[in-house]
């Protein structure tokens, strides 16, 4: 028998501020605030009709196109201790190489470090390279 096909998936980041977390990978990959669950006008309408200590609690966000996975953002009360088992990899350097390639890896890093990112390491090898990153919470992603 065949196995189903899965058609759609969403990536969930535990995290101390969600809605911050959120709007940094907005603005890494060019993603969208989801809309607000239904029967709210904004979120801070659904966040106002929440116990205190739930609100804040979750945000989320997409890809405009509708191609690439919804991300979640969930409030958990632990913080980060060791490193991701699971990383994100955003693909700027696409089909170039050597110099080329490490060129529009260091300009998406330039980009991204104002925004709250932190270089950790460079990976070249003289063709192939990849620079390890950190989210504003410390959650490790590459630029590839």
């Amino acid at each position: 028998m065949p196995s189903p096909t899965i058609k759609q998936f969403q990536v969930t980041f535990d995290c101390a501020e969600p809605e911050r977390v959120a709007r940094f990978w907005c603005e890494v990959l060019g993603y969208v605030v989801s809309p607000p669950p239904a029967g709210f006008a904004t979120w801070d309408e659904f966040d106002r009709s929440r116990p205190p200590e739930e609100q804040g609690s979750w945000f989320a966000c997409g890809d405009p196109s509708g191609v690439g996975p919804r991300l979640f953002f969930q409030r958990v009360p632990e913080e980060k201790v060791v490193k991701n088992r699971v990383h994100l990899c955003v693909r700027v350097g696409t089909g170039l190489v050597g110099e080329e390639r490490l060129a529009a890896l260091e300009a998406e890093c330039a980009r991204l470090i104002p925004l709250g990112a932190v270089r950790v390491r460079l990976l070249y090898d003289g063709t192939d390279s990849c620079i390890v990153m950190q989210d504003i919470e410390g959650n490790e992603f590459c630029l590839d």
